[in-house]
C-alpha cells in the first residue's frame, strides 16, 4: 500500500511496510495504533510527523541518505501546515488501506442510495 504525493521538488512515493513501521515505533516511542490515534487527533509530536515522512520515503523506495536530505530541506524546519497533511495521508494508508477513488465513489453512492431508501421507507 502506497501513497504518492508532491514533496520537496517532485512527486514521491511513500509506504510504511513492516520494517519501517517497527522503526517508526522505535523512533516515536509508541506503537503504530497509538501513533495513528494521536496524529489523527492532532496531538502529535514533531518526531511523529517528520519520522513518518522520512520512513515513508524509505519504504517508498528512497535511499536513507536521500530521505534524510529531503527531510532536512523540506520538513524539519517547515510549518506543520505543510508537513502534517502528508504524515496523515501516509498513516491513513497504513491504517485504512489504499481505497481507489472509484471504490470511494461507489461506497459514497451506496451510502446515499441507502439513505434515500431508508428515508422513503420511513417517510
Amino acid at each position: 500500500m502506497k501513497h504518492v504525493a508532491f514533496f520537496g521538488d517532485g512527486e514521491r512515493t511513500f509506504a510504511l511496510p513492516a520494517p519501517q513501521i517497527i522503526e517508526l515505533e522505535r523512533k516515536t516511542g509508541v506503537g503504530i495504533g497509538t501513533l495513528c490515534k494521536r496524529v489523527f487527533a492532532q496531538h502529535f509530536a514533531h518526531a511523529d510527523v517528520v519520522e513518518t515522512i522520512r520512513l515513508g520515503l524509505i519504504g517508498g523506495g528512497a535511499k536513507p541518505e536521500e530521505a534524510e536530505a529531503l527531510i532536512a530541506a523540506y520538513a524539519r524546519s517547515r510549518p506543520f501546515a505543510e508537513t502534517y497533511p502528508l504524515a496523515v495521508a501516509i498513516l491513513e494508508v497504513v491504517y485504512f488501506g489504499n481505497a481507489s477513488v472509484a471504490e470511494k465513489e461507489v461506497t459514497a453512492d451506496k451510502l446515499s442510495a441507502a439513505t434515500v431508501t431508508a428515508e422513503a421507507a420511513h417517510g
